[in-house]
């Protein structure tokens, strides 16, 4: 590897490898993770979770990248397969997927995210990076890791770790970072009863994102001397982070400063869609005539693998009978037939059939609804087949006897689910 000094107009990003942990697996998606690990769920009409995280390390010049599964990894490993495999080693590219596979005892696999790092040391090795960009898989934000690699090296820390300003009252469901005037990191607290200000700012509080910048040598010796320790949960959060934090040098850096934001973005986006309702939420949100995520951003691409579709079909044009969206999105390969949709999001190669509606929805791919159907407030996974005449969203105590009825009344439905209705 080039030496640094002899290459300092170089972006950092140039020596960097990014560490995806894509383990996970959302246990509060319910039985949209039952199949699936959380980084593999479908997101935006085309893509997964997973491909905001690669984006943001691609787009930020990152081309070494590695990510770990462990949860029900096939689709998570397939969509990468078949959406990621551009990467070339002749320009000094990698790619690499690590699946827990007992490579440090044939007892263990991955005991923690810690460890999930430390048994491929050697393979980290083998491409000698500078700096390691440690990811979380499962949250959707546009972010220049450069900018973040750059004021972790201008400051000379062990650690940096990504922020996130939230409301102090809500801080209690995050990791806090502690911080002086500087941004140096005093204190770590896992979900604090009485999370503590930011200074000069005493509604504010700093939130861990889960992504941390290392030096790759001060990393790997982290890791050997946690893999030692009999007391330790072999985890970032709860003991890599603190140990650095009370003996080290952490700093805190603040998401707002390397944020990617379009024209039509005012504010820094961040969501973690880890439950039912966040993950309507988001989705939903897409549909707004200027959204909070623009992903129709051509200068930060939300890269993904895509289907080869026919283009979105709308037909029918009579009196009660007729094909049209509002306020929607409708992805490739999907029909529309005589049927209405409004503020809904349509993955792939959906049919929505005559005198049928479906409105504040999210549908993913393949999904068939049948004639009649009314649908409101709801999600529906992969591949489920809607009877004729179902209605959902109109009898709350109905729809909780018979799906996933959330505390804000969104319905998730699932085969499963249907098939238990002609039992």
């Amino acid at each position: 590897m080039a030496d640094l000094n002899q290459a300092s107009s170089a972006p950092l990003s140039r020596y960097a490898m990014a560490y995806v942990l894509a383990g996970g697996r959302g246990s509060r998606l319910m039985e949209m993770t039952d199949r699936r690990a959380k980084p593999a769920v479908y997101f935006g009409g085309k893509s997964r979770i997973i491909d905001f995280a690669l984006s943001n390390a691609l787009n930020s010049g990152i081309r070494r990248i590695a990510v770990a599964t462990q949860y029900k990894a096939h689709s998570l490993i397939r969509h990468m397969q078949r959406g990621w495999n551009f990467f070339r080693p002749e320009r000094n590219e990698s790619f690499d997927i690590l699946p827990a596979s007992q490579r440090v005892s044939e007892e263990l696999w991955y005991r923690g995210t810690a460890d999930a790092v430390y048994q491929n040391i050697d393979i980290i090795e083998s491409y000698d990076p500078k700096h390691i960009v440690l990811l979380a898989g499962d949250h959707v934000y546009k972010m220049d890791y450069e900018v973040m690699l750059q004021e972790h090296v201008d400051r000379g820390a062990d650690v940096t770790v990504g922020c996130l300003e939230v409301p102090r009252l809500d801080a209690s469901a995050f990791g806090i970072m502690h911080v002086d005037e500087h941004d140096r990191i005093i204190s770590f607290l896992e979900k604090p009863k009485d999370p503590p200000a930011m200074p000069g700012k005493p509604d504010r509080a700093l939130a861990s994102m889960g992504i941390y910048v290392f030096e790759t040598k001060l990393l790997f010796d982290q890791l050997h001397r946690d893999a030692a320790d009999t007391r330790s949960a072999h985890d970032f959060g709860k003991d890599i982070i603190p140990f650095l934090v009370n003996s080290g040098n952490a700093w805190a850096h603040h998401f707002s400063r390397s944020c990617v934001r379009s024209t039509a973005e005012a504010g820094a986006y961040w969501r973690d869609v880890g439950t039912i309702d966040a993950y309507w939420a988001a989705n939903i949100d897409l549909t707004d005539v200027v959204p909070e995520l623009d992903l129709f951003d051509r200068d930060w691409p939300i890269w993904t693998y895509g289907e080869i579709t026919p283009p979105a079909k709308f037909v029918h044009d009579e009196e009660s009978r007729r094909g049209h969206a509002l306020s929607s999105l409708v992805s490739g390969g999907c029909i529309v037939s005589g049927a209405s949709l409004r503020r809904t999001l349509l993955f792939t190669g959906v049919r929505v059939n005559s005198y049928s509606t479906v409105e504040n929805a999210v549908v993913l791919p393949y999904v068939h609804v049948g004639r009649s159907a009314r649908l409101t407030g709801v999600v529906v996974d992969r591949g489920v087949t809607i009877p004729e005449g179902l209605v959902v969203g109109e009898d709350p105590e109905l729809d909780a006897r018979r799906f996933r009825r959330t505390e804000q009344g969104i319905c998730l439905i699932t085969q499963a689910m249907i098939d238990r209705l002609g039992a």
